[in-house]
């Protein structure tokens, strides 16, 4: 790996720990802490742990960050295991929910945000496969850190922001026992599923444990009218089955204990059970893709095979300051069903038309984040430094795998991450900036591309990625709970490399003059107001999101695929969310996004062509209403709704997208030395809808939501 000289590393001490302190909070309906009880959620806590890096007081932050807490998590949980619904639900800037095991179309304030378990990138930003949210059992997090907009703190793959699944972690002395029991329908025969969830935790006094298994099965969804849903091209959860096991143990040690070590382990793995396979609707008659029970002949199950370990060390008192470092390395394997399009075919194996493949994604990362923070430094009282090195190699390639076809060739990054940050307190005031520098270079071998382009020669190499990634930006706390922050900052991501690689037809070209495969540079501005007193919250901001050569979709005409098109963009902003303790039995929450996106219709033309919904979805309302009718028991009734929007009218990238609104239940009760009992019923209405991203042409492409779905949960703690 490329090492950066010592002399630069120094220079460098001013590299963005985190865009966290960069983008603008909106905080949006307050979660509880992680180790809050179940029965009241409490507002959020003065403090965020951002990454596994050292915690800092949100209100001493100029940065849009979301905490979707303990509460929020169960909440979503007694509807679906889906982890991305609860984004959606919680997070104003999250698309909709694609109730699939693919994430595509699924963006952050229009891009793709990197997603992080317990501080490990899930997926790979060279070969983007929108897999990358479906990786764990949800019943694992305790909850989840969202920073809102481009971002540098945890390197590639940001340009919409950090998404980081926390796990739990053990907060009662001695030993406990979590036995998850649930079991869902929509009251058809095949569409019942299950689950059953072991935790066991426990916590002495030098360290602490947490053992988690859990066995999920799913059977086939139907929409509203009822109709089986079709099972996505890219792999669905619907007819799928899902084991995940996964360990934590820390250890304290030395004087007051102000050492500690860390190990984990995460083995998941969501596999289709090949029951059904899809039948493509038609938009003319307005009949949704569904789903027919049998297999397509020769192909195999598709399936997310995600594993990744970890070992951490933390120094509370070393020189002065507080020292952390992490190791990870993470392996993930990924396969899509079996297709027949026209980009699949090869004359010299079957006649065209013929021939059925499966991609197969396969990405490992090995990293060491460091990190080292001190309070007053050089002696000035109210100046924090922090400052370290990231260091990343990311391999990734792509598969036909039924032919053994190479489609995407081996892929290896390789980055050195110097960064600091400086935070200064004046009062009510605090200053903060800093600068992070991404030094990376991607080697590629040569191949030879498919049958479907034209069989050509492609010369491989190293391209070099240099990116100076300045943040800065300020808080004023207000009189009376009120607080302001302004920032301005940078974000670094590559493209989705795999897609323009696979894509060459014409001979004579090599890997280091693709002009596709340039870094992607977001520059990040934002303003907004918070307001957090004893019953009530809200939250505002705006922000202007830019790229000189950013990344927007269409659709290919011919194969009806995803194109990628390298153009500038510019995404504009509005959220707000709020959230109010009517009493001690009544609580309401709502929240609202606006994203206007904008790029070029022609190569160095005006930014006129609004970005549509592959990129950036529509105006959200979502709202909720708790009523607690119990010391031991409460009821929650939350809506969403997606906006109707027409853009393009007349012109190339016409589009119009009708909007829905969509309702869900949930209760819960605990019995005490019973349990806890809850309830949940997903799409209260049996509305019936078509998913926004859907509602355009593509390949296959016409999927309808699901229906009603009734879920019972029973949670015994021993």
């Amino acid at each position: 790996m490329r090492q950066v000289p010592s002399s630069l590393t120094l220079l460098m001490l001013a590299s963005a720990v985190s865009s966290a302190y960069a983008q603008p909070a909106a905080a949006p309906m307050p979660a509880s802490a992680a180790s809050a009880p179940d029965a009241q959620p409490q507002r959020l806590g003065t403090t965020i742990i951002t990454g596994s890096r050292t915690a800092k007081a949100i209100d001493k932050i100029p940065g849009a960050i979301t905490v979707v807490g303990k509460a929020e998590v169960a909440h979503t949980l007694a509807l679906t295991e889906d982890a991305s619904a609860v984004l959606a639900r919680s997070v104003p800037g999250y698309s909709e929910s694609s109730q699939a095991m693919s994430n595509t179309g699924e963006t952050l304030r229009g891009r793709i945000a990197l997603r992080l378990f317990d501080g490990v990138p899930q997926g790979s930003p060279l070969r983007e496969g929108g897999r990358s949210a479906t990786f764990t059992d949800m019943g694992v997090v305790g909850r989840i850190e969202v920073i809102n907009g481009p971002s540098a703190s945890e390197g590639v793959g940001a340009a919409g922001g950090i998404i980081n699944y926390i796990s739990k972690t053990p907060t009662k002395q001695g030993n406990e026992f979590e036995l998850i029991t649930r079991y869902t329908t929509q009251g058809h025969d095949d569409s019942g599923g299950f689950k059953v969830g072991l935790n066991f935790m426990r916590k002495d006094e030098n360290y602490d444990l947490l053992v988690s298994a859990s066995r999920i099965d799913r059977g086939i969804s139907y929409d509203a009218q009822p109709r089986r849903v079709g099972l996505n091209t890219s792999g669905s959860v619907a007819d799928s089955k899902a084991n995940n096991l996964f360990v934590k143990a820390g250890f304290d040690f030395g004087t007051d204990k102000n050492q500690r070590v860390q190990v984990s382990a995460s083995n998941f793995k969501i596999e289709g059970k090949g029951n059904y396979y899809l039948v493509e609707g038609d938009r003319e008659t307005g009949s949704t893709n569904t789903s027919e029970r049998g297999q397509i002949p020769g192909s195999r199950p598709e399936f997310n095979d995600f594993k990744q370990y970890t070992i951490s060390y933390r120094h509370n008192e070393l020189f002065g300051g507080v020292f952390s470092a992490d190791a990870y390395i993470a392996e993930q394997a990924m396969r899509y069903p079996a297709e027949n399009g026209e980009d699949r075919q090869d004359p010299l194996i079957a006649p065209l038309g013929q021939l059925w493949d499966q991609s197969e994604i396969y990405t490992e990362k090995r990293g060491l984040r460091t990190s080292w923070t001190r309070a007053d430094i050089f002696a000035v009282q109210g100046l924090e430094l922090r400052a370290g090195v990231d260091l990343v190699e990311d391999e990734a390639q792509q598969r036909l795998a039924l032919t053994n076809r190479l489609w995407v060739p081996p892929m290896l990054y390789k980055s050195t991450a110097p960064y600091a940050q400086l935070s200064y307190d004046l009062g009510p005031l605090t200053l903060s900036g800093g600068l992070r520098r991404e030094d990376g270079t991607l080697s590629v071998d040569s191949y030879t591309t498919t049958f479907y382009r034209n069989r050509v020669n492609v010369q491989g190499g190293k391209l070099g990625y240099t990116a100076n990634l300045p943040n800065i930006g300020a808080v004023l706390r207000l009189p009376e709970s009120w607080s302001m922050f302004v920032s301005t900052g940078k974000g670094f991501s590559l493209p989705n490399v795999g897609i323009p690689l696979r894509n060459i037809n014409k001979p004579g070209q090599s890997v280091d003059g693709i002009l596709d495969l340039q870094a992607i540079l977001v520059k990040n501005k934002e303003i907004g107001v918070n307001w957090r007193g004893q019953s009530a919250s809200f939250s505002a901001s705006i922000y202007d999101s830019s790229s000189d050569l950013g990344v927007s979709l269409s659709i290919d005409p011919v194969t009806n695929d995803f194109v990628m098109n390298r153009a500038p963009v510019d995404i504009k902003g509005l959220e707000f969310a709020g959230d109010i303790d009517l009493n001690r039995q009544w609580k309401l929450t709502g929240l609202f996004s606006r994203i206007l996106g904008k790029t070029t219709f022609v190569k160095d033309g005006p930014l006129d062509k609004r970005m549509g919904v592959n990129d950036v979805n529509p105006d959200k309302f979502a709202t909720s209403v708790t009523w607690k009718y119990a010391p031991q028991g409460d009821v929650t009734l939350g809506a969403t709704r997606l906006m109707s929007r027409d853009l393009n009218i007349g012109k190339s990238g016409e589009e119009r997208t009708r909007g829905y609104t969509l309702f869900d239940l949930g209760a819960n009760y605990d019995f005490g030395r019973y349990g806890k009992l809850t309830a949940g019923v997903e799409n209260l209405t049996n509305k019936f809808y078509i998913l926004s991203w859907s509602q355009l042409a593509g390949y296959k492409n016409f999927w309808s939501g699901r229906g009603r779905v009734y879920s019972i949960t029973h949670t015994f703690k021993f």
